[in-house]
């Protein structure tokens, strides 16, 4: 409860740490150089650091009563998130964005589910079988813009489409061991060949457990950001007027990578990618694709026909950019393409 608390108290009271007989007074730390310092602190030295702050701060009223009880509120959301949150009971849930399949350029199959439910489970396998039929030698499953959820039995059920038989996919686990729940696949895999997983850092919840399933049992790739680490399952507490405390009960344990939370899950190929340029690449791409934001499309040349014509390709060619996908590209689709592109190459 103490670290909590002193890191509340010393962002309300606006200190900062310094070396005893310092004689220039240090710039503020940022939030993660605080919290570093202030986990460096052992038991003495924050009973100090509180005592010095409740006796010297110039302003008595921010440090008692209810306002001592918020900044201890505080620093405890604040240091447990995304493991504790407060949240509105009229929130919202974020929209999922629709389901898309495609072929790269016969390179590998191209699914993005966009949610983490029983509608995109079932296009996702008429998209395996469209594949198969054509002998896609490798997948890109995109579970970036998939809305945080803790629908892990769910994702248990993307994860058997790629996860050999009699695979432990993970376990949610309580703090009484007595409750843990083990999910394992018990079908044949759909889908054996070049898996590669693209996520980002608001990949949450249900996806990061599908990502690490993916990764220790069908030795998916993963590429992207290290996700949120918020692969929990949650229980909610009224406060009254409209508010929530959200306070994680579960984790999700996958075999070889352990807890997800709250580090996340770390890319094997780290890329990052603007949010708005994905964004607009997502809304766009519902109805021309993802191909024009993955692969350069070859410009029209100035040619003896040309020249005949009186025109410039050169100039009018370029006059179609929505078509093209203007400059918008996918960086992090173009790296799994091209991680797909070289392990095909080398398997050869």
């Amino acid at each position: 409860m103490k670290l909590p608390q002193l890191t509340a108290l010393l962002c309300i009271a606006g200190a900062v740490f310094a070396d005893e007989g310092a004689v220039s007074t240090p710039a503020p730390e940022p939030p993660s150089t605080l919290r570093e310092s202030v986990n460096s602190l052992d038991e003495s030295q924050i009973q100090k650091a509180l005592e010095a702050l409740e006796t010297n701060y110039l302003s008595k009223e921010v440090l008692e009563g209810s306002a001592r009880q918020k900044a201890l509120l505080e620093g405890l959301v604040s240091r447990l998130a995304p493991g504790a949150s407060l949240v509105s009971d009229t929130e919202k849930p974020k929209e999922p964005i629709p389901f898309l399949a495609e072929i790269l350029d016969e390179r590998a199959g191209y699914i993005r589910p966009g949610a983490m439910n029983a509608d995109a489970l079932t296009q996702m396998d008429a998209a395996l079988e469209n594949f198969a039929s054509k002998a896609m030698p490798a997948l890109i499953l995109d579970l970036r813009a998939i809305p945080g959820g803790s629908e892990f039995d769910m994702a248990a059920g993307f994860a058997k489409r790629f996860c050999p038989k009699g695979s432990i996919l993970f376990t949610i686990e309580k703090p009484n061991a007595k409750q843990e729940r083990i999910l394992t696949s018990d079908k044949d895999a759909v889908f054996t060949g070049i898996l590669v997983v693209l996520v980002d850092s608001d990949t949450s919840g249900a996806a990061e457990a599908l990502a690490a399933s993916l990764r220790t049992n069908a030795s998916a790739m993963i590429v992207g950001m290290t996700t949120t680490g918020g692969a929990v399952e949650f229980a909610e507490f009224p406060l009254g007027g409209g508010r929530m405390l959200r306070v994680a009960v579960a984790q999700v344990i996958v075999p070889g990578a352990g807890a997800l939370f709250p580090e996340g899950v770390k890319p094997d190929i780290s890329v990052s990618l603007d949010p708005e340029i994905q964004s607009r690449i997502f809304k766009r791409s519902q109805e021309q694709g993802v191909s024009q934001f993955v692969f350069d499309i070859e410009r029209p040349r100035l040619n003896e026909a040309a020249l005949l014509a009186n025109t410039n390709p050169e100039i009018t060619g370029t006059n179609d950019g929505d078509n093209a996908g203007d400059s918008l590209r996918d960086i992090v689709l173009q790296r799994a393409v091209d991680l797909v592109t070289a392990i095909t190459f080398y398997q050869k």
